[in-house]
């Protein structure tokens, strides 16, 4: 694994992500701009360098204390590696470069199972190979990927983005909270028993939530004027460079350098982890993100995962083989989650490489009706998706989304080449053709 330096005003370290037996068949902005999920927080690809940047956390296990770096990724070209470029560090420890490799490879499915899928996929679906179509973008965490899996059903594209960008925007929030009782603490003494009976620890810990729900609301309406100045000085920083910023705001703010180093342009957070939000007030968290019945299903998950009662990683291992009587087994234990309705578990086992199942909403009968033209129904629709879709098994998803995404592709322009302002028209009032017409395939 090389290790180059960055000759950027701006400290940073790049690293070499070889891409093996994938590099014939591998594309960046293919792979990326490939699901929706590229286009939420706090995932960013610039259409302009064709580069993708996020924050990836250094800790595996979850830890609410464990840190993040902005990580951005590039392809050069003809290249058979990529290049991850890490953020105001000079060094990462092996441990650390191995943590954020992984992440990138789980987001482009960068695996040999992913590449037995990708060539397998090609060979009966030519079309796709011709346009470097099969790996299905996706978030570094499952965790990540079942929330946005929430967040897509029942709504508007634009307010899917708008949610996902609240529960960055509340992380970073939550981080600033937890940066600042820590430091209450350690400015006091220490006790060494405890204030309240064993008894009452329950009702405590209920105050606490409330409490803490309250003072993240405050420092919300803070931290977001502090952002809203920022963002103000940030446009005037072309003319005049920022020599100072709020140490107090975030962690990723620092001096932009003549090739546009801001680290992360939009100045939000990195998404939430369960034990973020294990212990937050439910209404707060609805309100202060408008999750709406979304609120309690993402905690409830959350709760599962801190409590151990939902496993993810066990989930993934038993990912390894994607056969139906697997996907079966996996279905039944998404089901067990408070809110995980067919939809949503459909969606998270395709996260997790079942393309068998095409999952079925509103936008699943347009694309039927509009594109195959078809007079599908929710009563049909499974028929529908059989006769058209079946003989593509165990792909029938990856070709129902390559039809998806071409038909988006030729309304919209390539998502690759969008900019950010446009994610959000993306929606079902601007599907239908003027006309009115359809185009059957």
């Amino acid at each position: 694994m090389e290790i180059s330096s960055s000759s950027s005003k701006q400290r940073s370290v790049e690293y070499k992500l070889p891409l093996g037996e994938a590099a014939a068949t591998f594309q960046l902005a293919k792979a990326v701009c490939s699901h929706g999920f590229f286009m939420t927080a706090p995932n960013q690809w610039d259409p302009i360098s064709q580069t993708f940047r996020r924050p990836l956390r250094l800790d595996e296990n979850d830890d609410v204390s464990s840190s993040s770096v902005i990580v951005e990724v590039s392809q050069p070209p003809q290249s058979s590696y990529l290049i991850l470029r890490v953020f105001d560090t000079d060094s990462l420890s092996p441990a650390h470069q191995q943590q954020l490799m992984d992440q990138v490879r789980r987001m482009l499915r960068l695996s040999e199972m992913e590449e037995r899928n990708v060539r397998e996929f090609h060979q009966i679906y030519a079309e796709a190979k011709a346009s470097c179509f099969g790996r299905m973008f996706r978030s570094p965490t499952l965790f990540e990927d079942m929330v946005k899996c929430i967040l897509v059903c029942n709504c508007q594209w634009s307010r899917t983005l708008s949610m996902a960008q609240a529960l960055c925007e509340l992380q970073l929030e939550l981080q600033c909270s937890t940066s600042m009782e820590t430091d209450k603490r350690t400015s006091t003494s220490s006790k060494i028993a405890p204030e309240t009976p064993v008894g009452k620890e329950k009702i405590k810990r209920k105050i606490k939530s409330q409490e803490n729900s309250r003072n993240v609301a405050k420092r919300c309406a803070e931290v977001k004027s502090a952002m809203e100045a920022e963002a103000t000085l940030r446009v005037n920083c072309v003319k005049t460079p920022i020599s100072t910023h709020n140490a107090d705001i975030h962690d990723f703010v620092s001096e932009p350098s003549e090739k546009r180093d801001l680290p992360f342009d939009n100045g939000i957070g990195n998404f939430p982890i369960p034990s973020e939000l294990a212990t937050l007030d439910v209404d707060f968290l609805a309100k202060r993100c408008n999750l709406g019945y979304r609120a309690i299903r993402i905690l409830r998950l959350a709760q599962g995962v801190v409590e151990g009662r939902i496993n993810l990683r066990k989930i993934e291992e038993d990912c390894a083989e994607t056969s139906i009587s697997n996907y079966m087994k996996l279905n039944e234990q998404l089901g067990e989650i408070y809110g995980f309705g067919p939809f949503t578990r459909a969606n998270v086992l395709m996260c997790l490489g079942f393309y068998h199942v095409v999952p079925s909403d509103s936008e699943t009968l347009r694309h039927l009706n509009q594109v195959h033209g078809k007079k599908s129904t929710i009563k049909n629709i499974e028929a529908e998706i059989e006769r058209i879709y079946g003989k593509y098994a165990p792909f029938q998803f990856l070709v129902y989304w390559s039809e998806i995404w071409s038909f988006y592709e030729e309304r919209f322009g390539k998502p690759s080449e969008l900019p950010s302002s446009h994610y959000k028209l993306i929606t079902a009032a601007n599907m239908r053709g003027k006309d009115g017409a359809t185009k059957k395939k």
